[in-house]
């Protein structure tokens, strides 16, 4: 490709309907028995959390940040540590802030090109990346290609800037039109996002960024909580490969294909992880009650759901707890095999514990 990709117009009139058919409806399918365990867990949120940190830390991998899961759960436990990857770690929570201020602005204002410039602001907010026109589209020629590649190198070359105007708008139409089916139209905006590639950096992330809050501002979900950078992570490749195929052989119904698939097996391990949670929530009011004895051993366990893993001191507080009888729960806790050790304590720095049957769900 010598000259820069013309987009093709929203809606697509290419679209294979009947092929896509059986995909689609499980697509759908999948994603309903999602939301409707969703809708039955006592206290989604404690379940959404970790899978929100988890999608953060995929979606940023995919862009070549190292940080873990583990990293990001150990550093918001003791955030006050020195610790070697602390840029990847930022990129990482500005994924998920980021996440959660779009979201929240869905209740103020419909999917648009302001809130998505806004969203990209957070994102690149003190990172790699800040200085390349942050919260704002790109006025210059981008190009997309190996290390040290050239616009005559690159292997893709995005629209012109005057042509990116032009078919912003119109996706930004096509977010608010009719389609046939929404998990399709969803495939369209996150392909025709990156086709675009509208900023200098960050195009990936804020286009997997908006998976969940178009099926949550059309209603498919009743919390913005299907994350699938998971699946694009673990078939970065076939990922890719998908979105060159639309600029290189128009081949749109075979990228709406692997989306749909996307959509059908995250949903199905998400409902399978659910279901985990929700078993281990109810086994846990059984086990922290004895431990505890306690009033607050509904607090001890919403905490350990929440946090995953922590320090004494944050533990005290959130359970309402004495030190003393903090610490022995701790030590129960710790000899019923509920919590382990991650980073003992050293001189006047508290241990970090984790709940590791939690994390062993979400990790999974």
């Amino acid at each position: 490709m010598t000259k820069p990709y013309i987009p093709e117009t929203l809606p697509l009139d290419c679209v294979s309907w009947e092929s896509l058919l059986p995909n689609i409806v499980k697509a759908n399918s999948a994603l309903a028995k999602f939301d409707g365990l969703l809708e039955n867990i006592q206290n989604p949120l404690l379940f959404l959390s970790p899978l929100m940190t988890k999608e953060a830390v995929l979606s940023s991998r995919i862009e070549g940040t190292q940080a873990s899961f583990s990293d990001i759960l150990e550093f918001e436990a003791s955030p006050k540590r020195k610790i070697q990857n602390y840029d990847d770690i930022e990129e990482v929570l500005n994924y998920r802030e980021a996440l959660l201020y779009a979201t929240r602005e869905l209740n103020n204002r419909p999917i648009c090109l302001n809130l998505i410039r806004d969203t990209h602001s957070i994102l690149l907010k003190g990172v790699r990346g800040q200085n390349k026109a942050r919260g704002e589209f790109r006025k210059i020629q981008n190009w997309i290609g190996p290390p040290n590649s050239t616009l005559k190198t690159a292997s893709y070359i995005p629209p012109s800037p005057e042509v990116m105007v032009q078919s912003l708008s119109n996706w930004e139409k096509y977010c608010h039109y009719d389609e046939k089916d929404r998990i399709v139209q969803l495939a369209v905006i996150h392909a025709q996002f990156e086709i675009i590639h509208p900023f200098l950096d960050g195009n990936g992330r804020i286009g997997r960024i908006m998976i969940p809050l178009f099926l949550y501002e059309k209603k498919l979900l009743k919390y913005p909580s299907l994350y699938v950078s998971e699946f694009f992570e673990k078939n970065r490749k076939e990922y890719y490969s998908n979105l060159w195929a639309i600029s290189n052989k128009n081949a749109w119904n075979q990228w709406i294909n692997y989306f749909l698939k996307a959509i059908i097996i995250q949903a199905k391990l998400n409902t399978k992880r659910a279901k985990q949670v929700t078993t281990l929530y109810d086994e846990m009011k059984k086990v922290i009650q004895e431990i505890s004895k306690s009033r607050s051993a509904i607090q001890i366990q919403d905490f350990l759901f929440s946090k995953i893993m922590f320090e004494t001191p944050d533990f005290t507080a959130s359970s309402n707890l004495s030190k003393p009888h903090a610490a022995r729960i701790i030590k129960k806790l710790l000899s019923n095999n509920i919590i382990k050790v991650i980073s003992p304590a050293q001189g006047r720095r508290p241990a970090i514990y984790a709940f590791t049957a939690l994390m062993e769900i979400v990790q999974t």
